[in-house]
């Protein structure tokens, strides 16, 4: 997946569609406020003012032709689920949606939503998380019993490579990044060497993940 358009620029649509550009994704960012795209267009890869719900749009900018749909409309919920509806329609493989509420998230999921967020409550989770995880640098609850973790690398790990380090089988976890300074290395292959002071983001069970708590 290398393609994302992210409908909705507020603070939280704009956070996800620059992260996702910074990490090297080419992201289309899609809002009718035109102020909101000139704050946005020079973070991603392209930014359209437009409406998410006239589907004739959204067919002209080629919606179909992206791996991923991020639906960040949050306050309207007619359109958050009338845009979230149209992206599943167009064909999009994943479409991803933001619930302002349990009842919002009840009618995303009966269209077809492959993902409720809801960004207030995670990050409740997440702060939460960090606070009780210390050799955690960040952590995300990925599912119900599944996580995305940063962790410094372990001083035994330095200089030795995925394959040799074997961490599936002596841990559990898998490791989808590696930050070398301000490089990140995305799906790392197994002779990569773990470098002194690199992060590592891993996924893994979250029993699993426990096992590398210090």
């Amino acid at each position: 997946m290398n393609q994302f358009v992210v409908i909705g620029c507020g603070n939280f649509g704009t956070s996800v569609a620059v992260t996702l550009h910074k990490l090297g994704y080419d992201v289309l960012a899609i809002d009718k406020n035109e102020e909101k795209i000139q704050e946005v267009s020079n973070k991603v890869t392209h930014a359209v003012q437009a409406d998410a719900i006239d589907e004739n749009t959204l067919k002209t900018l080629g919606l179909s032709n992206f791996d991923v749909a991020v639906v960040t409309i949050g306050s309207d919920l007619q359109s958050s689920i009338l845009a979230t509806l149209l992206a599943k329609e167009l064909g999009i493989e994943v479409v991803i949606a933001k619930a302002k509420n349990e009842l919002h998230a009840k009618v995303l999921s009966r269209i077809g939503v492959d993902k409720v967020v809801f960004p207030e409550r995670d990050m409740g989770i997440r702060v939460a998380n960090n606070l009780v995880t210390s050799s955690f640098l960040d952590m995300i609850e990925f599912a119900p019993d599944y996580s995305i973790v940063e962790i410094s690398a372990i001083k035994e790990w330095t200089g030795k490579s995925l394959k040799e380090l074997k961490l599936p089988n002596k841990y559990g976890i898998n490791v989808i990044a590696i930050k070398h300074n301000e490089n990140m290395n995305i799906s790392p292959y197994a002779d990569d060497i773990i470098q002194k002071d690199d992060i590592l983001v891993v996924i893994g069970h979250n029993k699993d993940l426990k096992k590398l708590e210090k």
